[in-house]
């Protein structure tokens, strides 16, 4: 009996050629990873709100006055009677501070309460930062004696600062100062200025700066009456 053919090629077993993971070679994979960073970053874009969401740094402008004149100084000061918010006219009558109604704001009725009187602009960043703080404390506050007057200046017309109150709810008392009698009584160096009254009617702080929720609680502690 005799051997069969030796000329039949040999059988050679290759192994079956994988990728890096599974099927995917290093490339494939490599377009795969710059496609999900690409997502992730349009995630990342989309869902980050605009502006600043946190509380402002020592350096962020918001958190300081908006200044007219450096060099100018406020016309009143702690220790003195507040100044009422009338002012006489050349002609003989007697300009009065009066809110959003119409009607007359008058130091002397609110005589025995503490009193924070805030120098403010619709237009002016940061008196629309320390708004929220003002709106929640004068609410927090009002049992306790508290009255507060957002007197606005340098404004357009009366239906801006009306708009304005009505859109972030202000319950406080706005006055109107268009024709500026009360600004230049007072002579704020710049917006916002906060001036704090004591029961007594006399002045016990003068802020050129807007408040954080802390400084202004503590200045209103100060000066509620006993």
């Amino acid at each position: 009996m005799t051997d069969g053919p030796t000329d039949r090629p040999e059988f050679v077993h290759r192994r079956e050629r994988h990728g890096l993971i599974g099927p995917f070679g290093g490339r494939q994979l490599a377009i795969l990873a710059v496609a999900v960073i690409v997502v992730a970053i349009g995630l990342v874009v989309v869902t980050t709100p605009l502006g600043r969401t946190g509380p402002p740094s020592p350096n962020d402008p918001k958190a300081t006055q908006y200044v007219f004149d450096p060099k100018a100084s406020i016309g009143v000061r702690p220790g003195q009677i507040a100044p009422e918010l009338t002012v006489p006219l050349p002609d003989g009558t007697t300009y009065q501070l009066t809110d959003l109604d119409g009607q007359p704001i008058r130091l002397a009725d609110l005589r025995g309460k503490a009193v924070w009187i805030n120098f403010w602009a619709s237009w002016c960043p940061p008196c629309q930062s320390e708004t929220p703080v003002i709106r929640d404390l004068a609410a927090r506050y009002a049992s306790r004696g508290l009255a507060v007057i957002g007197i606005s200046v340098q404004e357009t017309s009366l239906d801006d600062v009306r708009a304005y109150a009505t859109r972030y709810q202000l319950g406080y008392t706005i006055g109107t100062d268009l024709s500026g009698y009360i600004f230049r009584l007072y002579r704020p160096p710049g917006l916002p200025t906060q001036v704090f009254v004591g029961p007594d009617g006399a002045i016990r702080s003068v802020v050129l700066a807007p408040l954080t929720e802390a400084d202004a609680t503590a200045q209103i502690e100060a000066i509620l009456p006993r």
